[in-house]
């Protein structure tokens, strides 16, 4: 059996149980408190990170190995790109979300928010949150910028740039902290990924402690 260890509102998690559901494939998830894991997962993943995948016996650590595995491994939907031209581009924009959005963006949020009050060790520090959200208007401009050009947003398809934005968009929408107003182009976009079926188990997510606004189950938000 698949096995995926997660964390409800980590964004590489999420990316990864969208890309599961977009390729057919089964699997179990655990949820890991990675900040205090386990001598079981840390046997896993010393790193002590989530999303780590079990698969066949295999064990795949973060999530651009665990994307490129799952690609490579189960082909019938590609989602990286079916040219070179696409992969590099889809690859660009994965490194984009998963390392500048979330280093400038995602991370401060989660880290104040969520960490912190799993903790119990600290209230949400205001300045390091409107920093965060300072920065992620600068992001949402670059964001509008590739949609004004192309249908989705690492080309025409729908793709893993895709999955990858969305899965961070979801974490500032559960935790109430994503500006819809600012781009009607982002707000379409985004209301078309989360109709897909692969993203409808986000949505009925529980995470103990909050509680997400409502219009965030709702598909015409």
């Amino acid at each position: 059996m698949r096995r995926l260890y997660h964390f409800e509102l980590c964004p590489f998690s999420r990316q990864i149980r969208i890309l599961l559901h977009e390729k057919r494939l089964s699997y179990q998830l655990t949820v890991e408190k990675f900040w205090n894991s386990n001598e079981h997962f840390l046997h896993l993943n010393p790193a002590s990170t989530v999303p780590v995948l079990q698969d066949d016996k295999l064990t795949v650590v973060e999530s651009y190995p665990i994307i490129n595995y799952l690609d490579e491994c189960y082909t019938d939907v590609m989602l990286i790109g079916e040219d070179v031209k696409a992969r590099n581009e889809n690859r660009r924009l994965i490194c984009w979300f998963n390392q500048k959005f979330y280093q400038e963006v995602t991370g401060y949020i989660i880290a104040e928010k969520v960490i912190g009050y799993y903790k119990q060790n600290h209230a949400p520090k205001s300045e390091i949150i409107r920093l965060a959200k300072s920065n992620l208007y600068k992001h949402l401009d670059y964001i509008t910028s590739l949609l004004e050009k192309r249908n989705c947003l690492g080309g025409d398809k729908f793709s893993m740039a895709d999955i990858a934005a969305a899965a961070h968009i979801s974490v500032l929408d559960f935790l109430n902290d994503m500006p819809w107003s600012h781009s009607k182009i982002i707000k379409d976009w985004y209301s078309l990924i989360k109709s897909r079926p692969s993203f409808r188990e986000l949505l009925s997510d529980y995470v103990q402690g909050f509680n997400p606004p409502p219009h965030y189950a709702d598909l015409d938000f």
